[in-house]
């Protein structure tokens, strides 16, 4: 009987260690593809340090374990964890790629190279160029502004990770800082902030006539099932009814799409049907990939699709620094992986704060910042097409008609129509560890 007993139990801590260890496996390619990914576009794209990116970004969980190789000459990244290994590349005036399939493939692509506008930006006046007014707007007290900026950077229990903060009031930049470490020429990550430029280049293609939102798409997948009704829209204000899963810290949908596919907007298609669309809201970054991968269809030429958001977005506005990132598969990913300096990101929120207009250019549609601040069925007010709202008070006393650009790390860009308000917050700062509520009350009394 004992004997047997110690048998069973032998059997059963084999069961575990192999089920752990096969769990470990299935974990391998993100835990590596997130260190290469992340730490390849922290070197090559926003001008940090390996040592930098792997004691603030890369430092958690399994990632901070990785064994991680930056080949300067060929600028990428190999990033080894156990048995497994995974390597991005860096592509001129396009970022980092994860290689997933084909390294030569991806390489080799057609890849168009825009010019930037022929013109120096010290020269020219903000925001087409960084050559500030000598004068503050009236209507903004700045002792108290800079008192609430000099706290973001503390790094007390509720401040923690602040990399860079600027405030523009009535269209002026009135403040521009950063950590120790961090300047005016490095470009941040954006992480989610990406689907809000979706948002933009979406909007930019239905003035062309190119799209129209409330169609159904014509995907092959789709058309046996419920999914032949899903819009444009209902992925925008994340409502389409697939089911995902958002959940960073495991195995999820949105693990696997971002460091193990190669096509992140044919991964999301394949989702299948749990709800009607426009009944039911879960945030869904394959949503936007989506999008991504419909706009793509609608170009004519790679060379088109690739020169797209520098030509009709990036350059309009001066936005010299942006770098808009692909997947394996070519097409940009407008969930997560846009690049900007701190100046750049102010500015795409000044362009919404304007109502699409961009110094008297009408880069948006009519009342496409309606269509941003539309309410998502299901949301309870927090979310509208592509941007978070504040419908629901999430952050008291600050106005109600606030919206915002949101990354999971705490990158943040808060526009605030009715007092001509845009805030831009960025870092490294898990849940719980910034208080945004506070930090952007705490502006707001600078021009109450």
């Amino acid at each position: 009987m004992k004997r047997r007993i110690i048998q069973s139990l032998i059997f059963v801590l084999f069961v575990a260690i192999s089920g752990g260890v096969f769990y470990i496996h299935l974990l391998t390619p993100i835990i590596t593809g997130y260190a290469a990914k992340n730490l390849a576009s922290g070197v090559f794209v926003a001008h940090r340090t390996q040592q930098s990116m792997e004691a603030i970004d890369l430092n958690f969980s399994f990632i901070k374990f990785t064994s991680n190789k930056v080949d300067f000459e060929k600028k990428e990244v190999t990033s080894r964890f156990l048995w497994a290994s995974s390597k991005a590349i860096y592509i001129e005036g396009f970022g980092c790629t994860l290689v997933r399939g084909d390294e030569n493939e991806i390489r080799n692509r057609p890849y168009t190279q825009v010019p930037l506008p022929n013109v120096n930006p010290d020269t020219i006046a903000w925001p087409a160029g960084d050559k500030l007014a000598d004068s503050i707007p009236t209507g903004i007290n700045m002792k108290i502004l800079n008192a609430a900026i000099a706290n973001a950077f503390t790094d007390t229990a509720d401040t923690k990770g602040t990399f860079g903060v600027a405030v523009a009031y009535k269209n002026q930049l009135v403040a521009d800082q950063y950590r120790e470490g961090f300047s005016s020429k490095n470009l941040f990550l954006s992480w989610s902030m990406a689907k809000s430029f979706t948002h933009a280049l979406v909007g930019i293609m239905v003035k062309k006539g190119i799209l129209d939102i409330n169609k159904p798409l014509d995907f092959d997948q789709w058309n046996n099932d419920g999914r032949k009704e899903i819009t444009l829209q209902h992925l925008m204000h994340m409502n389409a009814g697939q089911d995902w899963n958002e959940n960073y810290g495991n195995l999820s949908d949105v693990t696997l799409m971002l460091h193990k596919s190669t096509n992140m907007g044919l991964f999301a298609i394949e989702k299948p049907l749990i709800a009607k669309p426009d009944s039911s809201w879960v945030y869904n970054s394959g949503a936007t990939n989506i999008v991504n991968y419909a706009m793509r269809q609608k170009f004519k030429s790679a060379a088109d699709y690739y020169a797209f958001p520098r030509t009709e977005l990036f350059n309009p506005m001066g936005m010299r620094s942006a770098i808009f990132e692909t997947d394996a598969a070519g097409t940009f990913v407008g969930s997560s992986y846009i690049y900007c300096t701190m100046r750049d990101y102010v500015r795409f929120g000044l362009l919404y704060l304007n109502n699409g207009n961009w110094l008297g250019n009408e880069l948006l549609p009519p009342n496409w910042v309606s269509n941003a601040r539309s309410e998502s069925n299901g949301s309870k007010g927090e979310y509208g097409s592509l941007f978070w709202l504040n419908l629901s008070n999430e952050y008291p006393g600050v106005p109600s008609d606030l919206f915002m650009c949101r990354g999971h790390d705490g990158q943040y860009i808060y526009i605030i129509p009715s007092l001509q308000l845009v805030v831009v917050r960025t870092g490294f700062s898990k849940k719980g560890t910034f208080n945004l509520q506070s930090f952007l009350a705490s502006i707001v009394k600078a021009v109450n």
